[in-house]
Formats: structure tokens, sequence, C-alpha cells
């Protein structure tokens, strides 16, 4: 047995069932002689993106694996490692290498090496015996601690190399769930019930541990509201009367003021990782902070009380510090939290009712987006935005409901995103109606992938916002436009869509919007990946921009 065998063995005995991959390595070959799937992508980063949805949905109980080849195919990974561990999504990388006799002669690329700065794990096998303990790191790195990317690469001479012996020893490595300490949580509990406003910030951890039931039961318990961050979004029922929304960089007028106005912030699951894709934290604020990552603690923000360990454990705790505190009812029906969130998200509403229901032509985005929040079956569908104004546009005004139903992204923004993590999402989720929402930049980057869901069968829909420009700049480089024609791009979509065997609908008339939305589900449910080429404007409007 060589070494690429061995490890075609660990990934099916870790319950791998497809692996996505582009364009040459032999891994590739013993995978699918072992039974796992391989979905062959159009190139190495819409691979990566499919993989890092398929772990979003799965809460890091099943990972999505991808194979590339070494040098030019590792070197075009970059794009989707650095996404995935951005917002600390763990996939797995699997590329190839150079012969160890080449491994330091310039110019030969080494991925493990390269990247350590975009990976939670990275290392090299280094001999054929080694493979088993080299995968069992791998895996346990992305079970445990911080969630994020692990790079093995195989190097051409060692793929090949046989082992010492005929069979593989492994075993699976297991979950640790860590918890704070009880005295930290009791300290926790006494600074949250004293807080005159206090509000729950709820990041991606909640949702990978698994935690919306316990967080809305503390939410209820204490009746503070909560928001949620971009890659949290769906962490927390939207519809719920504590909901304040997420956020990008917009966000609802309610979640602004909660959190411009709270004195104490409880941080669940979140890195609290400043950046320009997401609401600010402003000063004098006490701070308690969850994260699986004890590194994450006063990194950026200085913390009051830290709270290391898993979302679902910690929020536990707290939960039952409060009812030791309070009592089994704890505050609920105490507080006027409620009816204020309503007042404010009434008044909010009031500014944007009738741009979600326009009737402009070209069809205005909030229509675009108003007409999702009608037609979908919000608890039935997972959505994403894209890269730049389809994000900004979106995340506010559409209700994520269960978990993973919405799939925010954004620490870092690869344009072009959006259509390879559907495909991953669907893969994991067959049953869902699993939408992005794009720009026509953003499909440029990965429009080709539209094919890749039609040989997969992971039937998605595809809304792209044909407005001929960049709509995160609708009003940046006014001589370049119209100098160069620099930020006007045309084309026709839904014809694209009929060549790489999808179906394109044109979308001209903002009140073909539903019909074609409603027309687009039963075409996914019939097998049918579908291209939504929707005439739009620039809108430049964002609400509550940080």
């Amino acid at each position: 047995m060589n070494t690429i065998q061995a490890v075609a063995q660990i990934l099916k005995r870790e319950g791998v069932e497809w692996i996505a991959c582009f364009p040459s390595n032999n891994l590739i070959e013993e995978a699918a002689k072992v039974g796992i799937r391989t979905i062959m992508f159009r190139q190495e980063r819409g691979a990566l993106m499919a993989a890092d949805g398929f772990s979003r949905m799965n809460d890091r109980e099943r990972f999505g694996v991808v194979i590339t080849q070494g040098g030019p195919g590792a070197e075009n990974s970059m794009g989707g490692l650095a996404q995935a561990f951005a917002d600390n999504v763990p996939i797995l990388h699997l590329p190839g290498g150079n012969r160890l006799s080449e491994y330091f002669v310039r110019p030969n690329f080494s991925p493990a090496r390269t990247y350590q700065s975009v990976s939670k794990s990275a290392e090299v096998i280094l001999t054929p015996d080694t493979a088993p303990a080299v995968m069992r790191r791998a895996f346990h790195a992305m079970r445990n601690g911080r969630p994020g990317p692990a790079v093995v690469e195989i190097p051409a001479d060692v793929a090949t190399a046989e082992l010492s012996t005929a069979e593989v020893r492994y075993e699976p490595p297991r979950r640790h769930v860590t918890r704070p300490s009880a005295s930290d949580v009791r300290d926790a509990v006494q600074l949250l019930l004293s807080a005159q406003k206090p509000v729950i910030w709820s990041g991606m951890g909640v949702l990978l541990g698994g935690a919306s039931e316990a967080l809305t039961e503390l939410a209820e318990l204490t009746e503070i509201p909560v928001y949620c961050t971009l890659s949290g979004k769906s962490g927390f029922n939207e519809r719920h009367p504590l909901a304040l929304g997420a956020g990008s960089a917009s966000t609802t007028l309610q979640a602004r003021t909660w959190l411009q106005e709270s004195d104490v912030l409880l941080a669940l699951g979140s890195s609290l990782t400043r950046t320009g894709y997401g609401q600010p934290i402003p000063e004098g604020k006490r701070i308690i902070h969850n994260s699986e990552a004890i590194e994450d603690i006063n990194k950026d923000y200085a913390v009051e009380v830290g709270l290391p360990g898993d979302a679902r454990a910690t929020i536990e705790m707290l939960v039952e510090e409060v009812k030791a505190q309070l009592g089994p009812q704890g505050r609920r029906g105490k507080t006027k939290v409620a009816e204020e969130i309503a007042k404010t998200k009434k008044q909010w509403m009031s500014e944007w009712t009738d741009v979600l229901a326009s009737d402009e032509k070209p069809i205005n985005t909030y229509r675009v987006i108003g007409e999702l929040e009608r037609v979908l079956d919000h608890d039935r569908s997972i959505v994403t935005h894209d890269a730049g104004a389809p994000r900004d546009t979106i995340v506010p005004f559409y209700t994520a409901t269960v978990p993973h139903s919405y799939v925010g992204w954004g620490k870092t923004t690869h344009l072009g995103y959006g259509i390879p993590l559907m495909i991953g999402a669907k893969l994991a989720k067959p049953d869902r109606f699993c939408l992005n929402f794009m720009g026509d930049g953003a499909f440029g980057m990965s429009g080709l992938d539209i094919e890749t869901a039609v040989r997969a069968g992971a039937p998605i829909t595809t809304i792209v916002l044909n407005n001929g420009g960049m709509a995160t700049y609708p009003g940046g480089y006014p001589t370049a436009r119209e100098k160069y024609g620099t930020t006007h791009m045309t084309g026709n979509y839904a014809e694209i869509a009929h060549g790489l065997g999808a179906v394109g609908i044109e979308v001209t008339e903002p009140g073909k919007m539903a019909e074609a939305l409603e027309e687009a589900q039963r075409l996914n449910a019939d097998g049918r990946a579908v291209l939504l080429d929707v005439h739009s404007n620039l809108e430049a409007r964002r609400s509550q921009w940080r």
C-alpha cells in the first residue's frame, strides 16, 4: 500500500463521502477506488469554496475536503483558503507537492510552508509511515479549538512510496469540548444582570457549536436582545421578539441602537475581530467574551470577563447560573425590551417598506430582496450574499430563521464565493432550496461553476444583478467610466446559463420577480440549476451604514 492509498482509506474511515478537486492529482483516483465521490470544479478556488459551504452546514461533524494539483494548482488555492481561515471554517486541503529532493529548490512551491499564514494546521507527509499521524493531527485540528483549514501536502515521490505495513492503523480523533470556570461564569452573570442596557453579540461559534437553542433560552431568561454578526447570522431566529437582526457594514436600526447604547456586551462564539465588513463596538463598554480560542480574548478589545470554551457548553453554564441567581423563570415578562425593539423596528421599516416594494425600472435591488423575503420558505431555504453591494443590501433585510438558513461570510471578501459555496451547501442539505445573490462582477469570478452544479446534481439558484457596473462603487471612478468604460460590464447571463446546461431566466419587470423565484424553486426541485438574470439598478442606499 502506498501513501495516497493510505490517505484515501483514512478519508473513508473519517466518513468523507465526496471530495472537491481540480485538476490533476493521483489521490483523486485512489479516493474514487474506495467509494468517495470526486467532483471536478472549474478551478481550484471554487473547489475550496464548495468545501467551505459543506463544512459550514455540518457543525464540525463532517468536513469539506479538497484535492488539488501541486505547483500552480496549489498556488491558485489561496483565495479559498484565505476566506475559510478568516471566517474560521474547518476544511481539509490535500495538495500535491514537489519531490523531496527538489523541495527547497527555487522556484518550487510548497503549499504547507506558504499557507501557514492562512491555515490552522499545515504539514507535509515526509515518509509513508507518518501519513496516519499527519492525517490524525489534521482532523484533530479541524475538530478542536479555533476552527480553520488544515493543509496536508503530499510530495510526488512520497505519494507513491510504500508503507512498511499492509494495514493502515488509524482511529478518527474525537472532539474535546472545553468549558470556562464556574467562577468566571458566576462573575459574567453578575455583571450581565447588573447592566442597565445589555446586549448579546452572537458569532459563528454559536452555529458551529449547535448552540442556537441554548442561546434562545438565555435571551428569554434574561430578556436581553441578540445581535448576530455577519458570519453568525441565522444563529438566532430573527423573527424572535428579542432579535435585533444581523449586520455587515450595514445593519438594522434596532441593532445599531443597542450596539451604540448598551453598557454591557456579552459576545458568544465570536472572535470579536475588528473588521471593515462588520459593525464596530463603541468604546467604553464592559465586555464579557466567550470564544473557543483563548487567544481571541483581549485580542482586539479589553475584556472584563473571559469565558474560553465551546459556545454551547458556555451558554448552558450561563443559563444555569442565571437560574441560580434569579430563579427558574428569570426575568421572563418583567421588562419592556421586546416592546422597545418592536417600536424601533417599526420606525426603521417605515423608511424602507416602499423601497422593498418599488416598481421602478431598472429593477431596484431592494425590490429583489423584498421578493426573496416574501416568496421563500425561510425555514427550508439557504441563502447567501456575495461580496460588496449584494452583501450590504441583503443582510439587514432578509430574515434568517433556523440555523444555517443564511450563510454570512466576509472578514475577507472574495468575489464569486456564492456559487461554489451554495454548491457545497446543497450537497450537505439536498432538501433545501439554495440561493446565492451576486453582482455581475462576482459572476465573472465563478460563473463557470454553474456547469459544476449541473454536473454534480446540485441544483442551486443564482441571482445575478445585471446592472452594467460595480454597485459597491456607484459614484466611483467617474472619469475612468466615462472615458474608457472601466466599470461598465455587460452580458446576457441567462444565455450563458443555458450554454452551461442550466436554466437561464431574464427578469426585466419588477412584477415578474416573484414569479421567477417561484419558477426557480420548481425547477430546482426537478433537479435543474437556475440563473435569474435580473436587470437591476445601481442602488447606492445602505441601511445604518457603519
